[in-house]
């Protein structure tokens, strides 16, 4: 499967997700919170350096409750959804 160029945007957020979770992780070792999220060691180095620029969704909620973080945090602060691709809020 050929995966669609990432646009700068998107580098630069998964950028900032990386930032973000590194931060978040501290002192505790890359094996503790990758084993603690599911995922491995190397796809957790990958997200953290922005390899992985877009990582899966279930892969970042898992991420997030490992670190004791809330999604709707980390979407503030690595950037909106793009217009096009946010579902429409039903008032």
């Amino acid at each position: 499967m050929v995966r669609t160029p990432l646009t700068p945007e998107e580098r630069e957020r998964g950028e900032r997700l990386g930032e973000l979770l590194r931060a978040a992780r501290g002192a505790r070792s890359m094996v503790e919170i990758a084993a603690g999220a599911g995922i491995s060691v190397e796809t957790l180095r990958k997200i953290e350096s922005g390899r992985i620029a877009t990582p899966a969704f279930f892969t970042v909620a898992a991420l997030a409750g490992e670190l004791g973080m809330r999604l709707d945090t980390l979407v503030e602060a690595v950037g909106q959804v793009p217009e096009q691709a946010a579902p429409e809020r039903v008032a």
